[in-house]
């Protein structure tokens, strides 16, 4: 509203500065008109002075010239006579002075052809032309003193007109600095308060980048909650179960050794040498004691043949002969981002087979992970990709950790899913850690 307003009165103001600039060319218009009329009346002066001085030079010495001058101003002041009317016009009081101008100049031209014709008629007599001479002076200066009249109306005309149009110039100009004025603090309030909304609209930004900050820091701790539970509860697996199931079974090895085994024993024997292998197992596959002691190569390479073996998909690895160690944080995301990964082909692709390729360079890694199966569908992966919602928890998660560690995830359908994995090496590789023997990255 203010800034409407302000617009408002700046059209206003130029509105008025139009008038006034219209006005003011209305008054030098008529000024010009007061001056056209003042030349109009000079002109009627000067003809009837010029017929004037051809009577006179005639009545001298009868020359002819001077009688054919003074038949050529006669017509002349009759046009500026009329000219003067056609001016006037839009005055009435000009007319009725106009009118008896006429009167009087067609009077004085009267005279002067009375003169003229005295001349004719008889050249010596100078009584007739004195007398005649002595009744044109009043006609002349009624004349005078109808065209100073005429003059004086256009000059009070003209002073009016003047008035008016200073008086509108200076309301102009006062409407103008007001209007001016009330803008300026119109676009000033308007800046205040748009600033107020900036400001509020940055406030409220920030709290939602707080928000989000606060989020993310919370959603890494709770992902490194979960590494730090899963490492603790597989080492409780295999330090306290692990070692009680396998004291039991020696003890059942020296029973049956040394007693005859029935199918009872026979039976218990392989329930718990199974108990260990699945222990072992989910020990494992919680965190790999590899992970800590190989690096992410070697314990990726086990999780792969233990899951081609219990899958039965068929899953080649590509990784570098020197991968050696790579900081421990992303190590731990590449490897659960390996298992998500092959869980999510094991659960929802229906492929035979996929592919699992690491690059190495000095400033980044890559781990892709690709399947030939039927992909992901639409709306999961445009959610995935414009929202980062409603696309499951697993591939949020991995989103988070990744977040976290400055890396990107990207995921697209490529004759299959293709999940690549972007993340960058804060750390100098430590190249210098050789992978442990084969035997120790199968748990041998």
């Amino acid at each position: 509203m203010a800034f409407a307003s302000a617009v408002i009165l700046l059209f206003l103001s130029g509105l008025a500065t139009y008038l006034t600039i219209v006005r003011l060319l209305e008054s030098q218009k008529w000024v010009v008109h007061s001056h056209e009329v003042q030349a109009a009346l000079g002109n009627v002066d000067s003809t009837t002075l010029d017929a004037g001085r051809a009577r006179s030079g005639y009545v001298v010495t009868g020359d002819a010239d001077f009688l054919s001058k003074f038949d050529a101003a006669v017509p002349r002041i009759n046009q500026a006579l009329q000219h003067v009317r056609d001016l006037t016009q839009d005055n009435s009081t000009q007319q009725n002075l106009c009118t008896r101008l006429e009167e009087l100049t067609a009077r004085r031209v009267d005279l002067l052809r009375e003169s003229i014709s005295l001349r004719k008629s008889a050249p010596l007599d100078e009584a007739g032309q004195t007398d005649i001479s002595r009744r044109v002076l009043p006609v002349a200066g009624d004349i005078t003193s109808t065209m100073q009249q005429m003059r004086d109306e256009e000059q009070r005309l003209l002073d009016i007109r003047a008035r008016v149009s200073n008086h509108l110039f200076l309301l102009a100009v006062i409407v103008l600095v007001i209007t001016f004025i009330l803008a300026l603090m119109l676009f000033s309030v308007h800046y205040q308060l748009l600033t107020t909304e900036l400001d509020a609209r940055e406030q409220a930004e920030r709290a939602v980048r707080e928000s989000e900050k606060s989020l993310r820091s919370l959603t890494a701790r709770l992902l490194q909650l979960q590494d730090e539970e899963r490492r603790r509860f597989s080492r409780e697996l295999h330090d306290s179960l692990g070692q009680y199931l396998a004291a039991v079974k020696m003890n059942l090895d020296m029973f049956s050794n040394s007693q005859p085994a029935d199918r009872l024993l026979s039976e218990a024997m392989h329930l718990l040498e199974q108990s260990i292998v699945e222990t072992r197992t989910i020990s494992h596959l919680l965190h790999p004691p590899l992970l800590d002691e190989a690096g992410f190569a070697s314990a990726a390479r086990w999780y792969v043949e233990g899951f081609a073996q219990r899958s039965g998909i068929e899953v080649t690895v590509d990784f570098p002969d020197d991968v050696g160690r790579l900081p421990r944080p992303i190590e731990l995301g590449l490897f659960r981002v390996l298992q998500e990964s092959l869980t999510n082909i094991h659960r929802h692709s229906g492929s035979s087979r996929a592919e699992v390729a690491l690059e190495l360079f000095r400033d980044k890694v890559i781990l892709e992970i690709k399947d030939y199966g039927r992909g992901i569908p639409r709306e999961l992966l445009d959610n995935f990709r414009e929202k980062g919602t409603n696309s499951g928890v697993g591939l949020a998660g991995m989103r988070e950790r990744l977040r976290e560690l400055g890396g990107q995830l990207d995921i697209r359908n490529a004759n299959g899913t293709l999940v690549s994995v972007t993340l960058p090496l804060v750390e100098e590789i430590d190249s210098a850690v050789p992978r442990p023997p084969l035997e120790v990255q199968l748990g041998k």
